[in-house]
């Protein structure tokens, strides 16, 4: 397929059909190279799969040379659709430090996404990629149906770089070790990254607001959390003091 080919394809299709690769494709290749087994020259690179060829497997940076396209947003909606879909087990960990470092790109104005080998080499179970295609299918065509190009500028240089920082913030979030903190900034920087791929300004707006909001309301409510152990702190320490002053006192009247 040429580059042409695939930039005419729907963005919810290429996801299909890259599962369908990953899979068919993976399927009896080799082992894992980095625990000493052969693999197949005939088989593409970065796709791995047990004997059986039940665990088939594709790495990010075949993914990344998959995508027929030198623009990131396509990379980036692979890279964060995980992160929106609950009890996706074991993906959003995997994706989460590459959607860090492609939206520092962004930022520091490279025209393509490129990952170290270390991220190129991380694995996705073909599995995985089937289902995140199957579940987020319904809701990237729906997208694609209202999307059309207009603020462009958004999706331009120099304001792209704008663009980058907020992807940033919001991907730095989705590391924060807690329970539940991925799914909304997951949702924002699909909607920045489908309006980077659909030329749409008004997505990308819509979802550096989701973004946003999100951030402000991390950092009051982290602020607040602060706010009453300190306060709780305080106390203890005031009524420790009290106590102990209430005991010095004693002893010198006794």
């Amino acid at each position: 397929m040429t580059s042409a080919d695939a930039e005419d394809i729907a963005i919810s299709e290429r996801l299909a059909r890259l599962a369908v690769e990953a899979r068919t494709q993976g399927g009896g290749f080799g082992t894992d190279a980095a625990k000493g087994a052969s693999t197949r020259v005939s088989e593409p690179p970065g796709l791995e799969a047990s004997d059986a060829g039940a665990t088939a497997s594709a790495s990010l940076g075949w993914i990344l040379d998959r995508l027929h396209e030198r623009a990131f947003g396509l990379f980036l909606l692979i890279l964060a659709l995980p992160c929106c879909i609950p009890f996706l087990y074991g993906v959003p960990q995997v994706v989460a430090l590459p959607l860090v470092f492609v939206s520092a790109q962004i930022v520091a104005g490279r025209r393509a996404p490129w990952l170290p080998e270390g991220l190129r080499a991380r694995q996705v179970p073909a599995a995985r990629l089937e289902e995140l295609s199957r579940r987020a299918g319904p809701w990237l065509r729906r997208v694609e149906a209202i999307s059309r190009p207009r603020l462009t500028a958004l999706t331009r240089p120099p304001a792209d770089r704008i663009v980058g920082l907020a992807l940033l913030l919001f991907s730095a979030s989705i590391l924060v070790p807690l329970p539940g903190t991925n799914t909304v900034p997951g949702f924002a920087v699909v909607l920045v990254a489908m309006g980077l791929l659909q030329r749409d300004g008004l997505l990308v707006a819509g979802g550096g607001v989701l973004g946003t909001v999100w951030i402000l309301t991390l950092l009051v409510a982290g602020a607040t959390v602060a706010s009453l152990i300190g306060d709780w702190l305080g106390l203890g320490a005031e009524e420790t003091a009290s106590n102990l002053l209430a005991v010095a006192r004693r002893d010198v009247a006794g």
